[in-house]
């Protein structure tokens, strides 16, 4: 129990707001073009996330296929994120061992644009049961990952890593 305590997910309320407890069962990394490696918790400026990343899937098998979803929980703001949560990216059929540019953008990524507060950027990362499986959202805004999933029969996610954002503008506090 001591390791889900210091699990970054849970303490950056990922787990809860966007996935339910897992166990992570594949490695993924998530690099923007600026060299930008995203760990969880770290910030990241908008002027560094302005085109998508390369996200690299370790793990898994050739005949393995997995769903990248990029969600924001805190939309609008965080102090009171009413259309949580708001859809910035999915790829879908991405093959084990490799990375989001081998995969079907179903829906195209969206730059973050965090207006008031620190928000979360979150990468969640599911295999899939086949190839072609997954379907598009109807909608980029109050998506629930934890629905989508179970629409589209995900499961548990593989793996998860999230970052947070704020306007370049906004005073350095929180």
């Amino acid at each position: 129990m001591a390791s889900k305590m210091a699990d970054p997910l849970v303490i950056g309320r990922v787990v809860g707001d966007v996935v339910d407890y897992f166990s992570p069962s594949v490695k993924m990394s998530a690099i923007y073009n600026c060299n930008k490696h995203v760990y969880n918790g770290h910030e990241l400026l908008p002027s560094m996330v302005t085109s998508k990343p390369k996200v690299d899937v370790h793990g898994g098998d050739m005949r393995s296929f997995f769903t990248l979803i990029m969600t924001d929980p805190d939309f609008p703001g965080p102090s009171d994120p009413y259309l949580k949560e708001h859809l910035h990216w999915i790829v879908t059929d991405i093959p084990g061992t490799t990375d989001s540019s081998f995969g079907k953008e179903i829906v195209s990524y969206e730059m973050p644009r965090p207006n008031i507060g620190i928000h979360r950027y979150v990468f969640v990362l599911y295999k899939q049961k086949r190839r072609g499986s997954v379907i598009s959202p109807l909608s980029r805004d109050r998506f629930n990952t934890k629905k989508f999933a179970d629409e589209n029969e995900l499961g548990h996610p593989v793996a998860a890593v999230f970052y947070n954002c704020q306007r370049e503008t906004a005073a350095r506090r929180r």
